[in-house]
């Protein structure tokens, strides 16, 4: 390998729904985390990879801060803070369209206190006028010490070369960590729990969506036939839930199911047979060995 490639980990980090997920399916090409305009819609810190001639960057999306109700909700500020140390650079996101809030500078005081180079991302500048974006660099250049203030839009690609090729300046030089043809260390069935995690979020109100988790219990080929069978459950944590999830004469679950064996299929270009199911597993966000069992690890 030659000296001048260089090979590092990127750090995202920001409050709920300000791109963050967005701007890592944008960058890889693939959709490898789920979105939604409900908070907490990340879980899972996911790792993902973008190859260039000259280095590999890989992307840790992470979910967003918020102020946590529940073991869960400890769990997952715990997953996002966690790993900083870790990265080489580390990426803050904030939205250019809305104000500066307590969340944002909450994740901004962690970040003054970590040793790394840090860049800050204006994020949906499709929002706002463009005269309106110097004036937003202006504020947050009072929320710490950045190697760059970038404004982009994750959503239209809009200055994402720009981040990259600034990103770059920071990465060390040293070997890829991943094969050149792989963009995510998520393991199918994990990426498929939250494939249909994302439907429910989609379709479902108030507190319901949140309180879901999903196992895949069964993700396998049948023998002598072009076909993969998945089953999987989705956990809530009332019996009120389940008749909700569920729906008239199964109307819920067959859509939720619906949605998210055609979005696989599509994805995996394989046909797919998939059965799910509904179980209660009552307040299991404040339970921490269900939070384990279900891979919401720190």
């Amino acid at each position: 390998m030659e000296k001048k490639f260089k090979s590092g980990f990127v750090g995202i980090l920001g409050r709920t729904n300000v791109g963050k997920s967005t701007l890592v399916n944008n960058l890889v090409k693939q959709k490898v985390a789920i979105i939604s305009p409900k908070p907490q819609t990340t879980r899972r810190k996911i790792r993902c990879v973008i190859n260039r001639e000259n280095y590999q960057m890989i992307f840790v999306d992470t979910p967003g801060i918020h102020k946590p109700h529940d073991k869960l909700g400890e769990r997952l500020n715990a997953t996002a803070l966690g790993f900083l140390e870790e990265m080489d650079v580390i990426l803050f996101m904030i939205e250019a369209s809305g104000v500066i809030g307590k969340g944002d500078k909450f994740v901004a005081e962690k970040l003054n206190s970590i040793d790394k180079p840090k860049i800050l991302v204006l994020n949906k500048i499709d929002l706002i006028d463009e005269d309106e974006i110097g004036k937003k660099i202006s504020e947050t250049e009072k929320l710490g010490q950045f190697e760059e203030i970038i404004p982009i839009s994750a959503k239209y690609n809009i200055n994402l070369d720009i981040l990259l090729e600034s990103l770059s300046r920071f990465i060390p030089y040293g070997s890829p960590y991943f094969p050149e043809d792989m963009f995510t260390d998520q393991h199918p069935k994990i990426w498929v729990s939250e494939i249909i995690r994302e439907k429910a979020l989609e379709n479902l109100r108030e507190e319901v969506p949140h309180s879901i988790a999903v196992e895949v219990e069964k993700m396998e080929k049948r023998k002598n036939k072009d076909i993969i069978e998945i089953e999987a459950t989705l956990y809530v944590e009332r019996d009120s839930q389940k008749g909700i999830v569920i729906g008239k004469n199964g109307s819920m679950l067959k859509k939720i199911g619906s949605l998210a064996r055609k979005e696989i299929e599509l994805f995996l270009c394989e046909k797919i047979f998939m059965r799910l199911w509904v179980k209660v597993k009552k307040d299991w966000r404040k339970d921490e060995s269900s939070i384990d069992r279900f891979g919401y690890t720190s």
